[in-house]
């Protein structure tokens, strides 16, 4: 990895003319989120109004968001970065390390979520299980959030310091302030509809992106023919050189791609992220909250290109891109094509985009960490019963502690010259434990009531104890970053599931009249919702759209497999 000096050198060279167009894009996209932070702030009259949008918004404004919310400081230059250094398999990060457990949510586990009414996801580990198990995952959780949330601060500095000059602490800030600004005005509202917004930003910034790169390179034929010669056959494939014992860019085989990334990882960020779970549980009834990561999983299979061809358009152009003899990181992928191809206005609109990719990816964690902490920590075991004005109050002061604290972990992403590297190693850590513990709770009743708790903390543990000390110390030998992310998040589920069922037969079970509508097989009043109006439609139900998704993802794997 290269040094932050050397980063902060190669940002400097990569500087563009911005002139007043540019300009006058940006102040105008601020105007606006800061207007809707306004206008959203006269309907915030209760804390649901201001952590769960008072559960009042239809599908297709939960659903663009709850995809906007993922396409962040991840997709953005993550995946780019992903790309560049790996080739075409970052398209397993989106069909089958994203769109089965998006539908697994949306078919399965929202009826519990939503059923139950819990306001966050670790309130769902009270109800299954007990207050250890629910305030461990609420602090983990909080603590994963401000990490996440500083990433995308991260990335967006490398960004506004590259391409407008601006000092990395200055972009840090000011980006910052603004998401601070609209989300304590208005809440989650604010933040979701801004979400729904910066959605057709993002897309308006890496469209002309995509089109020119790839007319740069000559085409799909040209860009493939310049990475064969320089990266070998397997580079533009998906399942090239995965078999076990093989050599391949990404340093994992077929088996730690399937069970490490789809299952594992996959199911454990998409189905416990409270950051993304977060706006399905603000919609207005149990069919739209279900239908909200189903409606987002259709954008999803096909922005893996939007993302992953400015990465493999970069290492095609540049010989060695990422290494410290090229004078790039492979974080600079995107700010590398957009100083290349993009001129004055276009370059405006995409530097637009990238703000409003990193503000919703901050947006969202930062607005899931006040509602977590102030409902599942604060509310929950430090000041008890007070009025509710009390707690929108203070979920507006944990938003300003929240955003000062993403700013400190900001620099902890710097190590990484391949940010999506740092963030699987997070979910690593901390989704996958407490996906386990959901699962297991969720489908065997005599999970006991305190092997929540130790699961979790057994699978954080095994997790962090497999990646900092069996590989970090070259214990094992694993390739690359992200082989060891997969690694460690099979450590980590293996470890919590042994442990939670070892702990459940020493200790007693719930009893089942406590476990009505939290254990699959039961149900509870909130889960015999009627449909609304309209929500019978055949293209609106859930399992149509969920099996779609699916089909299609699998689908698109053809062309990039033989």
């Amino acid at each position: 990895m290269q040094s932050r000096t050397n980063a902060a050198y190669f940002a400097a060279e990569l500087r563009l003319p911005t002139n007043w167009l540019d300009y006058t894009i940006l102040g105008i996209y601020f105007v606006v989120v800061l207007g809707i932070g306004f206008a959203a702030r006269r309907s915030v009259r209760t804390s649901l109004d201001f952590f769960l949008s008072g559960r009042s918004l239809p599908a297709w404004i939960t659903g663009l968001a709850f995809i906007s919310a993922n396409l962040a400081a991840t997709e953005i230059l993550g995946m780019a970065a992903n790309s560049a250094q790996y080739g075409v398999y970052t398209v397993h990060w989106y069909w089958i390390g994203a769109i089965p457990a998006m539908v697994f949510l949306g078919l399965v586990m929202m009826p519990f979520y939503y059923g139950s009414k819990v306001r966050s996801v670790p309130e769902m580990l009270l109800l299954r299980f007990d207050k250890w198990a629910h305030l461990l995952s609420s602090a983990l959780f909080a603590f994963a959030a401000i990490l996440i949330s500083g990433v995308n601060l991260y990335a967006l500095a490398i960004v506004v310091e590259a391409l407008l000059g601006w000092p990395q602490w200055v972009a840090i800030v000011v980006a910052g302030a603004f998401v601070l600004a609209y989300i304590t005005l208005g809440g989650l509202s604010s933040a979701i509809y801004n979400e729904v917004l910066q959605f057709f930003v993002i897309l308006a910034a890496l469209i002309p992106l995509v089109v020119l790169g790839m007319k740069k390179v000559g085409g799909w034929d040209g860009l493939t023919d310049s990475l064969t010669k320089t990266h070998g056959s397997d580079f533009t494939t998906a399942w090239g050189g995965t078999g076990i014992g093989s050599d391949n860019p990404l340093g994992a085989n077929w088996l730690t791609i399937v069970l490490g990334l789809g299952f594992v990882l996959s199911f454990g960020y998409w189905t416990t992220n409270f950051a993304e779970v977060q706006r399905a549980l603000s919609a207005k009834n149990l069919s739209a909250a279900q239908r909200t990561p189903l409606i987002a999983a259709y954008p999803k299979i096909f922005i893996v290109f939007l993302v992953m061809l400015p990465g493999l358009t970069a290492a095609a152009l540049v010989p060695g891109f990422g290494t410290e003899e090229s004078g790039y990181q492979y974080n600079d992928a995107i700010p590398y094509l957009m100083e290349q191809l993009l001129p004055n206005g276009v370059l405006g609109i995409a530097v637009t985009g990238l703000l409003a990719a990193f503000m919703a990816g901050m947006a969202a964690n930062v607005s899931s960490f006040n509602t977590v902490f102030t409902n599942d920590i604060w509310a929950r075991y430090v000041v008890k019963d007070r009025e509710d004005t009390y707690y929108v109050g203070f979920g507006r002061l944990i938003t300003v502690i929240g955003v000062c604290a993403s700013v400190g972990t900001a620099f902890l992403a710097s190590s990484f010259s391949n940010i999506m590297s740092y963030l699987q190693t997070l979910f690593s850590f901390f989704n996958v434990p407490m996906f386990v513990v959901f699962i297991i709770g969720m489908f065997w009743k005599r999970a006991s009531v305190v092997s929540g708790f130790w699961g979790l903390l057994a699978g954080t543990v095994a997790a962090m104890l497999n990646y900092f000390w069996i590989y970090k110390q070259g214990i094992v030998d694993i390739p690359t970053d992200q082989g060891a992310n997969f690694v460690s998040a099979i450590v980590g589920f293996v470890a919590g599931a042994v442990v939670m069922f070892v702990v459940s037969m020493f200790t007693a079970p719930k009893p089942m009249a406590e476990l009505q509508g939290l254990v699959y097989g039961t149900r509870s009043p909130g889960m015999a919702e009627a449909p609304a109006e309209g929500d019978d439609a055949w293209y609106r139900r859930p399992a149509l759209l969920g099996w779609g998704a699916i089909i299609l993802a699998a689908a698109c794997y053809i062309p990039f497999s033989f």
